[in-house]
């Protein structure tokens, strides 16, 4: 089945669902009617690794290469083999969702070995509660694969890792030296078994290019060791490396040594490198066609970018093709208790982009010179429901996790209205910012959607620290989004930061008590903190001085160069801080320990917090700034009421009333106006209903109203009992 083109995400991304960066570019090369295949030989290898032969030959190789004294954790293992061996297949059949019952089994607790792993499992219900067996064996079942984990490191190759390969030789490596040093040794057992899965491909396919997508440092050697053995044994293939990694580290890169391994380096955005770059192995264009492209010329790196060729737009680059990867045999795991991190590894999303970039593109901490975030392109509606349904019949698969940067509220809108006008039966879930667009009603459209979780900076939940972020937010303002979210029932995930320049002691310790707060108050259901890392990219990286931090050293290196070791002056030991704020997260997510002190998370003396004890409260009860405006689009979800007129009687006197029964999905609602009022409301929203092709605006609801010949607009629908309706559908957005 010879292709022109194998694209090869390498060894490790994640388990549960393919990295989407080669179904976007084999989607685009679709459109250009060019022939290519793809695999994600991370889950291939893990299933080889894994598996009842996997296992035999795995215990087999410690067996006759002993590395000497091991530790008493590993030893277990090792005693264990027999267990491991007879229980793997099941497991994995179990984490694919095709063996569904041994659920039972494996919450029992003595049917998987058990070795340290285990250990932080005391109080299982603490952490899932009355959640149900598949996701408490779930877990059970990934710490089974994190004990074998811990045996591949201590025994075999100390370079694994599920979700990252060799990172630590790629992480922040200005040098190639240590790199190409670990290239130039034998192969690990890992190595051998992605080597012999790489060797069945390209026999299969015969590609006459190869391009390997790098999204993170953990998928670097691996990638580097394809490129090893392919320009060994298929020297007049050409290989091709792009990805979210070269696209942030390798901007200034300089070693010529890299060229060994691989013959191209594309930057940013795939699909027009790409296809000047397969132009050119074929023979069809000229190296100063090149864009956006390394390469080694005369014994240097040479940087090509043809500025004539246009990149294309969002429109033009086709629908993400999954078909080639093995869909049916990914893993959902349950690593971290963490509900928004379980949302991550568990279960088959895919993936797309409702937008290319970021729509606000400020944030001082972000790289928002590059490309994949200054260049703000969003997609129609329309286009994206089109490529939702294409990718659904290919997949199978109703979920969607859309990857933006930052989801914009406008187009999350027609977004969920499409969905619904579609009736698509989808969920749904995405990155937002927590601005004040996402108003009660259009968090209740996006919940009608199918949308079931967003995640969001809040960062250093600290004002001063947000202006100076340029953030564009306040902590007021993200609790009362939130608190919309949550009321509506979508998960909210807050992205936390410590350690942001000139960050004091008493200001990291203030920014703890608002997010104990918002956990307190329910507005908040997960969250993660991040400490900050000063990008190259970013504003903070390209003036230092500005945001009155240094950098460590002015030295360029001749590889990666992103990340930049810096001093804060003026800020606190922003280290010392790490363990106690993730230990105190932790406890909140659960509910637990919300009435601590907060120096109880520390074991050194830190300031008390200077944050009222009802901050978050007193923002949530604060009247919210005017969002509903005359333009405001007006749209009902539900089901047409059944109108009758009734009599009402009281104490000899009767008159008449509309009564309007509502039938949502949990139940009857009833409300009753009067008569003229009722019979303009039945046949209003008859005109507002979500599948009509006109929209109205409030302004022209209120016109209505006025020219039925009624009175006070304002009075009637701005209380109670219309202002009720948005619980059924009645939205103002």
């Amino acid at each position: 089945m010879s292709k022109t083109v194998y694209l090869i995400t390498p060894p490790f991304t994640q388990l549960n669902t393919p990295y989407p960066a080669t179904a976007y570019l084999k989607g685009f090369l679709n459109t250009k009617g060019i022939s290519s295949f793809q695999s994600d030989l991370g889950i291939e290898v893990t299933l080889s690794l894994f598996s009842k032969q996997g296992l035999t030959d795995l215990f087999s190789y410690i067996h006759h290469h002993p590395v000497g004294a091991v530790s008493e954790n590993i030893a277990r293992i090792l005693a264990l083999q027999e267990d491991y061996i007879h229980t793997v297949d099941a497991v994995i059949s179990f984490l694919q969702g095709k063996n569904p019952t041994i659920a039972h089994l494996i919450v029992k607790r003595d049917y998987l070995p058990e070795a340290s792993r285990f250990a932080q499992l005391d109080d299982l219900n603490w952490a899932f509660g009355s959640m149900g067996n598949q996701d408490k064996a779930k877990h059970l079942a990934t710490m089974y694969l994190e004990d074998l984990s811990d045996l591949i490191m201590e025994c075999v190759d100390s370079h694994f890792g599920f979700s990252r390969y060799a990172e630590k030789l790629s992480r922040s490596a200005n040098s190639f030296d240590e790199l190409h040093l670990a290239l130039q040794q034998p192969f690990t057992y890992i190595d051998e078994l992605l080597i012999k899965l790489l060797q069945q491909r390209m026999e299969e396919v015969q590609p006459q290019m190869v391009a390997i997508s790098v999204p993170f440092p953990g998928n670097l050697y691996a990638a580097f060791r394809c490129g090893q053995w392919i320009k060994a044994h298929y020297p007049n293939v050409k290989i091709a490396m792009g990805g979210g990694f070269p696209n942030t580290e390798l901007r200034s890169l300089s070693d010529a040594r890299v060229f060994e391994y691989i013959d191209f380096i594309t930057l940013d955005d795939g699909e027009a490198p790409v296809e000047n770059l397969l132009g050119y192995v074929l023979g069809d264009k000229s190296q100063s066609d090149l864009k956006r492209t390394f390469l080694l010329e005369e014994g240097a790196v040479k940087y090509y970018n043809n500025s004539s060729c246009q990149d294309y737009k969002q429109h033009q680059v086709g629908t993400p093709d999954y078909s080639d990867f093995l869909l049916n045999d990914y893993i959902s795991a349950i690593e971290v208790v963490n509900p928004m991190h379980s949302l991550w590894s568990d279960g088959r999303w895919n993936k797309l982009t409702m937008a290319h970039g970021c729509y606000w593109g400020k944030c001082t901490f972000c790289d928002i010179s590059l490309d994949y975030i200054r260049i703000y392109e969003p997609i129609a509606a329309s286009l994206l429901c089109d490529r939702m349904e294409t990718i659904i019949a290919q997949t199978g698969q109703t979920g969607f996790h859309f990857v933006d940067e930052a989801a914009p509220p406008a187009l999350m809108r027609a977004l969920a209205l499409e969905i619904i006008k579609r009736k698509l039966n989808v969920s749904w879930w995405t990155n937002i910012r927590f601005e004040k667009s996402f108003t009660r009603d259009l968090c209740l459209l996006l919940k009608a959607s199918g949308c079931i979780a967003v995640s969001g900076g809040l960062e250093v939940a600290s004002d001063r620290l947000l202006g100076l972020i340029q953030k564009g937010i306040t902590v007021a303002q993200v609790a009362r989004v939130n608190r919309h979210f949550t009321e509506a029932g979508i998960m909210v995930h807050a992205y936390l930061m410590y350690g942001f320049p000139t960050q004091t002691a008493q200001e990291t310790i203030d920014a703890l008590e608002m997010v104990r707060q918002m956990f307190q108050a329910g507005i908040l259901q997960s969250a993660y903190w991040h400490q900050f890392t000063m990008t190259a990219h970013s504003p903070v990286g390209m003036d230092p001085a500005k945001f009155k931090v240094q950098k460590e050293t002015e030295e360029i290196g001749t590889f990666a160069n992103n990340d930049i070791m810096h001093i804060d002056p003026t800020g606190a030991d922003h280290e010392s801080f790490s363990y106690g704020l993730k230990k105190s997260l932790l406890n909140f997510m659960h509910g637990a320990c919300l009435d601590y002190p907060l120096n109880k998370w520390f074991e050194f003396k830190v300031p008390k917090t200077s944050i009222s004890p009802d901050y978050i409260m007193n923002a949530l009860m604060e009247e919210e700034p005017g969002t509903i405006k005359p333009t405001s689009k007006v749209v009902f979800l539900g089901r047409q009421p059944a109108l009758e007129i009734v009599t009402k009687s009281k104490k000899g006197n009767t008159w008449e009333m509309a009564s309007l029964t509502f039938q949502s999905r949990k139940e009857a609602v009833n409300i009753r106006v009067d008569p003229p009022q009722g019979n303009w409301l039945a046949g209003m929203l008859r005109e507002l209903d979500v599948n009509n092709a006109k929209t109205y605006t409030l302004q022209e609801v209120k016109q209505s109203y006025e020219l039925a010949g009624l009175e006070d607009f304002e009075l009637f629908w701005d209380n109670k009992p219309v202002n009720t309706l948005h619980k059924l559908g009645l939205l103002k957005l």
